[in-house]
């Protein structure tokens, strides 16, 4: 089963304004080959197909830690996406729908969404083609899987990167940050699983690709916070097992800041998760939303 916190896994910068094709670029982590629906599919189904859960529990717990905190990501880049496309056109209540006040979404890379999603954002890639689950590898054998995986991590990592080199926006920019320097732990994470079953250091290929996260401004305070080195179980008292792979015998990669990996009981503090106005010209959450906003009063004051 799975609990629900009504936070962000960190806190995303407000956009100054809508830039609703910076958002059509972050659609790529989201719903690409390697984005963060393919992360969270593959991980999810390889853990509930897992085969002999209590003899192999230290990677069993592996799998399934990371699969919780990729239910967290595809958040955070569902929010980003949402923020920076709230728009562009005029927001303003009482708008004038004869006005074409929309005029400008002709000039926007994937127009629909706005027109299907009020501004939302979709499981589809930057070229608004749909993700699927053929993006999902669940073979049943453990070494094929885990290679599977940390190829796929690999694959978003390079994706991540020639994404935030598109962008100029903050807001795109943290969410590119942020899970460049997880990414980058669950590469290490499958790789570290690969050695202990194989004996091949497989995590002497990382980073993949060739960059340090030093290069990266975004990064830098995940770097000193420690969250390379940090694997959360997303759980209060399962999947300690973990620590059996990601364990404190083993330290940071080397060109990230050093310091023994950790096995964290629970889930990151995170951040605030962002408020977005309502645009009532497109209908969000309705053009004359009065009433709503009365109804949703009078039940918020009851479940108090």
């Amino acid at each position: 089963m799975f609990m629900k916190i009504d936070r962000l896994l960190t806190d995303l910068p407000e956009p100054k304004k809508p830039e609703p094709n910076a958002a059509a670029a972050l659609q790529e982590l989201l719903g690409g080959k390697y984005g963060e629906m393919s992360t969270l599919g593959n991980y999810m189904f390889q853990s509930f197909n897992f085969r002999n859960k209590t003899k192999l529990r230290p990677f069993y717990s592996l799998v399934s830690s990371i699969f919780a905190e990729e239910i967290g990501h595809v958040e955070l880049v569902s929010t980003g996406i949402a923020m920076l496309n709230n728009g562009p056109g005029n927001p303003a209540k009482d708008v004038d729908i004869s006005k074409a006040p929309f005029a400008e979404m002709q000039d926007v890379r994937l127009a629909g969404s706005f027109l299907a999603n009020g501004g939302g954002a979709m499981p589809m890639n930057a070229n608004a083609a749909s993700w699927n689950m053929d993006m999902v590898t669940t073979t049943g054998n453990l070494i094929i899987d885990l290679l599977h995986n940390f190829h796929l991590e690999c694959g978003a990592r390079i994706h991540k990167l020639r994404v935030y080199e598109t962008m100029i926006e903050p807001t795109g920019r943290e969410v590119c940050a942020y899970l460049l320097v997880r990414g980058s732990l669950h590469a290490h994470a499958y790789a570290l699983a690969l050695k202990k079953l194989t004996g091949v250091e497989i995590e002497k290929m990382l980073p993949t690709p060739n960059i340090d996260l030093s290069r990266v401004p975004e990064c830098q305070k995940y770097l000193d916070e420690g969250k390379h080195r940090r694997l959360y179980t997303f759980s209060e008292a399962d999947y300690q097992e973990a620590a059996g792979v990601w364990s404190n015998d083993e330290v940071a990669l080397p060109g990230d800041p050093p310091g023994n990996l950790e096995v964290v009981d629970g889930y990151p503090e995170g951040g605030k998760i962002p408020e977005l106005d309502g645009n009532y010209g497109a209908f969000a959450p309705d053009y004359a939303p009065e009433e709503i906003f009365e109804i949703a009063s009078k039940l918020y004051k009851k479940g108090r």
